[in-house]
């Protein structure tokens, strides 16, 4: 490694301020004079972007494997897969002389409605934090940068450059930070890309609790914070933020006003020396890999069928699945011949070669008779000869394959969906097809979930095949013909209808700012909160065998919160079949201070088994399995007292359930105060030994108003009304009967519960 204290020594105001610049769409500004080299980067995240002219933006992109979507991946739940998926974009990287690859990103899915949903991984922080730090570390174990992003609450496309997030501060802690906090603790990408929005009134690319307090004090990031393209609106104040390089480049008149900010006194040069420090680290770091050289593309292409593979869900089979003894098969939807299988926007790769899916059908259907009938148009408008076509083919055959993609106008970066429904023929096409043909099955390629309440009782399964990757033409076919058995499970909830989704009366905002009024209320946490019933719960996804879960243990059934807990299963395949089962562990907590989720995800483990063999699955929970983060302290917390351990196959189906016991370390400061209410003070140790004697003499002489459970002259619970009541107001009430003013009663409490004065 090169001396980065040395050389930075050596640079000149105007060379340090152009570093924090980019030179062009996708390198950094080199200086020749001090052997610093450009750094390369390119858009990802599940392939890479590579343009051949590091001035543009939009121009096509070299060759290079299309992996399936984020969404796809997270329903693999395989986070040794996606580690693998890591290692071979790194070595395309380098093929392609890149340093650093633009991905993964961590937003959480607040909506279903989010156009760029395909490129995150869950409505789950665990799980997209998991997923998110193995392919980090696949990437980089190969020396090759990263780029987590759009940190943070980056969660719609509409107004998505200035649109301010409201979101209270518990809220951020537990759901739109810790699957950044995951990724960067345990795999500590190269760079961090900040989100183009404001949270809360602050634009991200100038928010210093953000970038600095949190990102690289609480959380020890020790790489780069790079802009989103376009997202910096003022460079001194971004580099007073935290933000250290802004992309893209050139930006002469940036340039000038960072070094007229430093000869000014506006800007403290040694905020510039620490960016300039952290851009030379990983500039030099990139440098560490020699570049150049081929990948393989048969191998690659081979790995993206394996893992569109394991992401596929089976959603729904009445027993037609896999497919066997079929004479005579119909495909029918445009999505057959056209593979559908990566979204729009700065994430669309020019792959290497693309698996149709017709033709991977004829290439496994052996002896069965193949008919093809397009069914919907590509302008989105209704044909009904291509229905009455559709209908025809399905009803002379044995069974029915209808192949679905959303169109690109309602699904891609850049804006949201308008609704969570297929378009109109697509809809036409499935009730007349099924009508025709009772053994139908539909196939989905899309990057969320749409509602199919209108027509999914009317097909025998439902394949959700996700935005596939280039060889996902020939996953659809390993599973329909049972080559695979399907293993992927759903990573979000798929609602009944939009009017159900946790956001949808703050969605998507206006006025330049959105609320995040569900709280932390997102996902199957909103659904279990409110008892709604959802077409597919988080993690549900059937397999052609069966799975049965038994012996659950947990190592104690007392611990304390620092120690932790070690919990194990057996997993047994109970069918005829080999398969994959993911179990899934949620945490619930049975008393606490503030309102929590019903459960919560707090492990899981993906275990292949043999038909009967049986395989123990173990998960270590720690002291944030249990915690919660309380906006009054500042900090995440546990609290004494029962926790369930929920060991299920899906959010909704759950096997067993084991009660431990917490013990709290914490030595937490009192927040009684002069607004705090009677209940406030007896539940806290300190103000309950400070106000339990007070407050007695208090009731003794005043018999006449709390002397019965019921006073009949005001015909109410005098206690259950008082006790939610400032203390102050309560003594104000019999100030009669007191020695002195309420006020400085409560003072001289106050006093002693901080240990400011002794006990009296």
């Amino acid at each position: 490694m090169k001396n980065i204290k040395s050389i930075l020594a050596q640079m000149t105001l105007e060379e340090k301020a152009a570093l924090c610049t980019g030179a062009s769409a996708w390198t950094t500004v080199p200086v020749e004079r001090l052997g610093i080299p450009e750094m390369i980067v390119s858009d990802g995240p599940h392939g890479v972007r590579r343009v051949p002219d590091a001035s543009s933006l939009m121009m096509t992109s070299l060759p290079a494997t299309c992996f399936p979507t984020a969404s796809c991946l997270a329903a693999t739940w395989d986070v040794d897969l996606i580690h693998e998926m890591g290692e071979a974009l790194a070595e395309e990287c380098i093929a392609l002389n890149v340093d650093v690859l633009l991905g993964p990103g961590a937003n959480m899915k607040r909506s279903p409605l989010g156009g760029r949903n395909f490129e995150y991984f869950s409505e789950d922080p665990y799980l997209a934090g998991e997923m998110a730090a193995s392919l980090i570390d696949g990437i980089q174990g190969k020396g090759v940068g990263t780029s987590l992003k759009h940190f943070a609450a980056n969660n719609q496309e509409f107004q998505r450059f200035s649109i301010n997030a409201v979101v209270d501060e518990r809220t951020l802690y537990e759901i739109y930070l810790p699957a950044f906090e995951n990724a960067v603790k345990k795999a500590q990408p190269w760079t961090v890309m900040c989100a183009y929005n404001k949270l809360n009134g602050s634009y991200c690319s100038e928010h210093h609790e953000l970038l600095v307090d949190i990102l690289k004090t609480k959380w020890g990031f020790q790489g780069l914070v790079v802009s989103d393209w376009g997202a910096v609106h003022n460079r001194v104040a971004s580099l007073k933020g935290g933000l250290d390089l802004e992309m893209p480049g050139p930006q002469e008149t940036r340039v000038q006003a960072v070094v007229e900010a430093v000869r000014s006194g506006m800007l403290d040069e040694s905020i510039l020396d620490e960016s300039v420090r952290r851009i030379l680290g990983i500039v030099f770091k990139a440098q560490e890999t020699p570049k150049g050289g081929e990948f393989d593309i048969e191998a690659h292409h081979a790995l993206a069928r394996k893992i569109a593979a394991e992401g596929m869900v089976l959603l729904k089979n009445d027993g037609l699945l896999p497919l066997k003894g079929h004479q005579h098969i119909a495909v029918i939807g445009r999505a057959a011949e056209v593979a559908h299988f990566q979204g729009g926007g700065s994430s669309h790769i020019n792959p290497t070669k693309v698996a149709i899916p017709f033709q991977e059908l004829l290439n496994q259907a052996e002896e069965a008779e193949l008919s093809y009938a397009e069914g919907y148009s590509a302008d989105g408008s209704l044909h009904q000869e291509l229905i009455d076509q559709a209908v025809d083919v399905a009803e002379s055959a044995d069974v029915a394959l209808i192949y679905l993609a959303l169109p690109a106008s309602k699904e891609s970066e850049g804006y949201d969906r308008p609704d969570l429904e297929l378009t109109e023929p697509q809809i036409a096409l499935i009730k007349a097809v099924a009508t025709a043909q009772p053994k139908t099955v539909v196939v989905l390629n899309n990057g969320a979930p749409v509602v199919m309440s209108d027509w999914i009782d009317d097909v025998a399964a439902v394949l959700e095949a996700w935005m596939m990757g280039q060889a996902g033409g020939g996953a659809i076919a390993d599973i329909l013909f049972g080559k695979v058995n399907p293993s992927g499970k759903v990573a979000e909830t798929f609602p009944l209808k939009n009017a159900d989704t946790p956001a949808h009366i703050n969605w998507p905002g206006g006025a330049g700012e959105v609320r995040y009024g569900e709280g932390i209320f997102i996902g199957y946490r909103y659904y279990d909160a409110k008892e709604l019933p959802v077409l597919f719960p988080f993690g549900h996804g059937l397999s052609y065998t069966t799975f049965s879960y038994s012996n659950p243990t947990v190592s104690a059934d007392s611990f304390r919160d620092v120690d932790g807990v070690i919990v194990k299963v057996d997993v047994t395949n109970t069918g005829n079949l080999t398969g994959k089962e993911t179990v899934q562990l949620y945490v619930h907590d049975q008393k606490s201070g503030l309102v929590r989720p019903e459960k919560e995800l707090k492990g899981f483990a993906k275990v292949e088994l043999q038909p009967g063999e049986t395989k123990t699955v173990s998960f270590e929970l720690d002291f944030r399995s249990f915690a919660y983060y309380h906006p009054e302290y500042h900090q995440w917390i546990t609290e004494d007292g029962e926790f369930d351990l929920l060991i299920g196959a899906s959010a909704a189906d759950i096997r067993h359930s084991l009660t431990i016991t917490l013990e709290s370390t914490l030595e937490l400061p009192c927040l009684i105060d002069k607004e705090s209410t009677i209940r406030e003070w007896m539940t806290d140790p300190r103000g309950a030994a400070v106000l339990g004697p007070v407050f007695k003499q208090i009731k003794s002489n005043n018999q006449e108003l709390f002397g019965g459970e019921e006073n009949g002259d005001v015909g109410m619970d005098v206690m259950d009304m008082l006790a939610d009541m400032p203390l102050v107001s309560v003594l104000m009430f019999q100030q009669g009967s007191l020695t002195m003013p309420a006020d400085e009663m409560v003072d001289g409490l106050l006093m002693q519960v901080h240990g400011k004065v002794p006990q009296m």
